[in-house]
């Protein structure tokens, strides 16, 4: 640790992160011969350019974030130890906000770790290493997460496009232990059951837990229209909540093999229905059906993965806003969410309020939510709230 290495901000380029900001971007970098030398994802000290100390973390040169900091004190030692402490406390603070040990662990930089993404399901961990830096501490933090969980298993769901801008190939594959087809999850007080290494994302939407709670409120006796519903977070929050009917409609197979899988185990299943189809192409038979439906929910995967999608993106809510309202009863709820970073919250809102107009709807939009407080929120770094979603009654 003593000769890693030192890396200069240029002149007047150090205000931001000083400020707090936790990414050094490689145009504030005195970028000379020997920092482009550097091996991708070294462990590094950073300093302004006056020589004032700005802290230590990551570094690599082909990235357009070339710095990520770890730490303000640029003498810590970045080891399993220090991995350990910090999973120790962000495990406390799920503790205490979540009750039961599924939950996110560590949220990126909004738990201090730039680039790492950790996902608990009790005694099985899924793991996001998308930075360099990580990939290369990936031996410290194999070690953290045993000494502090002693896992079963381990997943690294390393399939992000974010590995692409950092160097790094984009696979899936068993750390530790032996797959698993499904593991159980414990949320709103169900057993839930997902696929952690085969499923989608890191194997559950942790981020919409209170959501999946907030929508159940308004549920009893109601008709529920779960599109995109995955393994049922919404639908089977709404079969409990005393829901005349569920029906949630998918296009992956094996998530809803888990959501039925679910449904039984919580005996909620004389509730709900599932059917595999495209949301859209479901959409467009129930509209020429004229069903209608007390609650319709509408959680797609983003529509905008980077910023040359959000014009394509918008059409994309709007549309889904358009279809589902026309399928929500008069008096009824729509809730709808986007899960993109680069679709921010004012635009969203207007593409939705555009699509209510083009259903000839009216509405009132009730909750504007968020994700869930074990997805907390960098103050430095909005693209950590990425997920926001409307619940709205409409006329």
């Amino acid at each position: 640790m003593t000769k890693l290495p030192v890396l200069r901000l240029q002149p007047s380029r150090h205000k931001r992160v000083q400020g707090g900001h936790p990414w050094v971007f490689s145009n504030e970098l005195v970028m000379d011969g020997a920092a482009k030398a550097l091996e991708a994802g070294v462990l590094a000290r950073f300093f302004a350019h006056d020589g004032s100390a700005l802290g230590m973390g990551t570094f690599n040169s082909h990235s357009l974030i070339a710095g990520r900091i770890l730490s303000r004190k640029p003498l810590d030692e970045i080891d399993a130890d220090w991995f350990a402490a910090r999973f120790k406390a962000a495990a406390a603070r799920r503790d205490a906000l979540i009750g039961v040990p599924y939950y996110r662990l560590i949220h990126a930089e909004a738990d201090g770790i730039a680039g790492l993404v950790i996902d608990r399901f009790d005694r099985h961990i899924s793991v996001q290493l998308n930075s360099a830096g990580m990939e290369r501490l990936w031996p410290f933090i194999e070690h953290a997460l045993e000494s502090v969980f002693e896992p079963e298993s381990i997943i690294l769901h390393n399939e992000s496009p974010v590995r692409a801008l950092e160097g790094l190939p984009r696979e899936t594959r068993l750390a530790k232990g032996q797959k698993h087809e499904r593991v159980k999850v414990i949320e709103n007080g169900l057993t839930f059951f997902t696929d952690i290494q085969g499923g989608q994302k890191t194997g559950w939407y942790f981020d919409q837990r209170d959501n999946h709670a907030l929508v159940a409120r308004f549920a009893k006796g109601r008709s529920v229209l779960d599109l995109y519903t995955h393994a049922g977070g919404f639908a089977l929050c709404a079969a409990q909540a005393g829901a005349a009917c569920v029906i949630g409609v998918d296009s992956s197979a094996p998530a809803l093999a888990l959501a039925a899988e679910a449904a039984a185990h919580n005996k909620l299943d004389s509730l709900c229905k599932w059917e595999r189809a495209d949301v859209f192409d479901d959409l467009e038979k129930r509209i020429a059906a004229k069903e209608a439906y007390g609650i319709v929910i509408a959680d797609p995967p983003p529509f905008v993965k980077s910023r040359k999608d959000i014009n394509a993106g918008a059409r994309g809510y709007r549309k889904l806003a358009t279809m589902a309202a026309s399928v929500t009863a008069r008096g009824g709820l729509l809730y709808i969410a986007s899960c993109s970073y680069n679709m921010d919250l004012p635009t969203f809102t207007a593409e939705v309020a555009r699509g209510l107009h083009e259903a000839k709807r009216e509405g009132q939009i009730l909750f504007t939510t968020f994700a869930a407080p074990d997805h907390p929120v960098h103050p430095n770094v909005p693209e950590s709230s990425y997920l926001k979603g409307l619940l709205i009654r409409l006329d």
